[in-house]
């Protein structure tokens, strides 16, 4: 599907070979392929603390480098040069946040820690990461990392037992940034982003920004119908739709497949998330389980903001959508915190194993 909705883009507006974003697809695929068999798959998850503070300091260091050498790509400065590539500081982020929460939080839990205020901190360093990312600006982005962090943090266990404390703590700090905010004179949105609240009735504002890239996507749906017009003759690909191969593949699908397969690739979302949510909840320690749950959300995030934002329920950040979307930090990422979910699963049954053998020889 990312060779025949770019096949079109890849030559009237990249003045490239048509199977250019195919074949970099490919390499990104088999290169996390790679990576997840080779190393992902065989690293204990305990030995992820001996990283984390290296990779959280040094993602702070590449998304602050961005201010100076990122190029600017809608609007936004978010990537990095790398030959004939591009790096995202930002998806990595999220991996990142993910393991380090989980790390934190399980060291937390194994000290027996009760000191509420040392949960926040966690918190704390994932919000610098948080706003160094809304800065670029990537407001879609920021607000999948937020999700991570605040369900991650009120599922910890001593976070539940001690609400009131948290809410007492959450209110000051949203005081404190409410002011800074205020006084600081910055504003939070610029015109071109409030822009983005106006995303109902795509179609009546069809020649504006806010509308023509949400309406072409409702053009492909409905052209579609129900068993779409046949894989590679979408109409609406001929750059009516700028990111048709990215933000908006969605729609390309449904137009060529039709509104049964786009239905199929819901269900096989919700039957995805269900399994990454069991593996959380059967985890066997903490860390195992903020590990999977991290993922959970991360996915669950980007497929939301994707479809609701396509469909015009909330506005649109343009959020690749999991495994369809191309994009090479965000399927490098995507597959590689997969392999992470299946080294859950696999400590998960080793630990189960060894608690079952040690119960019996007891």
């Amino acid at each position: 599907m990312i060779f025949s909705s770019s096949s079109v883009s890849t030559v009237l507006r990249y003045n490239v070979p048509q199977y250019h974003f195919f074949v970099r697809q490919a390499i990104f695929l088999i290169a996390s392929f790679i990576i997840g068999f080779l190393i992902i798959i065989r690293f204990p998850t305990s030995k992820y603390k001996y990283f984390t503070t290296l990779a959280i300091a040094g993602i702070i260091v590449a998304l602050l480098g961005l201010f100076v050498y990122g190029r600017i790509t809608n609007n936004a400065r978010s990537w990095y040069d790398i030959g004939p590539f591009a790096l995202q500081p930002s998806e990595f982020a999220k991996s990142i946040i993910i393991i380090f929460l989980a790390v934190s939080y399980s060291k937390l839990d194994k000290l027996k820690n009760n000191n509420i205020a040392m949960y926040f901190i966690p918190v704390a360093i994932s919000l610098i990461v948080a706003i160094l990312i809304a800065l670029q600006p990537d407001f879609g982005t920021f607000a999948i990392l937020g999700g991570i962090v605040f369900f991650v943090f009120i599922s910890i266990p001593n976070v539940q037992t001690n609400i009131l404390k948290v809410l007492k703590f959450g209110a000051i700090g949203l005081v404190v940034a409410a002011l800074a905010i205020l006084y600081s004179g910055t504003e939070i949105f610029n015109s071109r982003q409030l822009q983005r609240f106006q995303f109902r009735s795509p179609c009546s504002r069809y020649i504006e920004d806010t509308g023509y890239q949400v309406c072409n996507g409702f053009i492909a749906i409905h052209n579609g119908g129900l068993f779409g017009v046949g894989l590679g003759n979408s109409s609406q690909k001929y750059l009516y739709l700028p990111e048709s191969h990215t933000d908006f593949i969605y729609p390309i699908i449904v137009e060529e497949w039709g509104a049964i397969v786009g239905v199929l690739i819901i269900i096989g979302y919700m039957v995805m998330l269900y399994r990454i949510l069991k593996i959380a909840r059967e985890a066997e320690n903490l860390r195992l389980s903020i590990l999977a749950y991290g993922v959970f959300l991360y996915l669950l995030f980007h497929i939301l903001i994707n479809l609701l934002g396509v469909l015009a329920l909330i506005p649109l950040t343009g959020v690749p959508l999991p495994f369809l979307s191309y994009g090479g930090s965000f399927t490098i990422n995507v597959v590689i915190m997969l392999f992470v979910v299946q080294r859950v699963n696999i400590e998960n049954k080793t630990l189960k194993n060894k608690r079952e053998m040690a119960s019996i020889t007891n």
